[in-house]
């Protein structure tokens, strides 16, 4: 694949998971945030894309989305945390497809990434409001975390078949 098809598919999914994130918001319970679809391209690109690509695409797209969103608070946390998950799926499903397959693979990528949003975020959240009140959102961050996993697994198999 070509630097410039790099580049692009590379924006493509920046692009995606910030209007992921941005459209579809359902307000979490107790704080000021919101789940949202994003999470789904995350681990796509970290399952398709190189590992910069994976990080940039994830880190960038998450940030964006919440400056344009208004949680400036929540970007650089996001862009450390979103970059983070990209990265994960790509190494932990790397390293265990040929053992284990493509399915259980992603599933245990995916599973450990969402472990990192919802850690990271539980633990930022925990020096804001205080660890035992941020484990409301913490419980909304690993429903975010499964529709996530699921609704990527669901569509990476269609962004194969685009992009390659």
């Amino acid at each position: 694949m070509s630097k410039t098809r790099r580049l692009v598919i590379s924006a493509l999914f920046a692009t995606l998971v910030c209007i992921l994130t941005m459209i579809i918001k359902i307000p979490s319970p107790l704080f000021n945030g919101y789940l949202n679809f994003g999470d789904s391209i995350v681990l796509v690109a970290g399952w398709m894309l190189s590992p910069l690509f994976a990080f940039l695409s994830a880190s960038i797209g998450s940030f964006l989305a919440d400056i344009f969103s208004g949680y400036m608070l929540y970007a650089p946390v996001t862009l450390v945390i979103k970059g983070s998950m990209a990265l994960c799926a790509h190494y932990v499903y790397k390293f265990s497809i040929k053992k284990m397959g493509d399915i259980p693979s992603k599933t245990i990528s995916a599973v450990l990434a969402e472990i990192i949003m919802v850690g990271g975020y539980y633990i930022f959240e925990g020096f804001l409001y205080g660890f035992i009140p941020s484990l409301i959102n913490a419980y909304a961050n690993v429903a975010q975390g499964i529709f996530g996993i699921v609704l990527g697994i669901f569509i990476v198999k269609v962004f194969k078949k685009i992009i390659q």
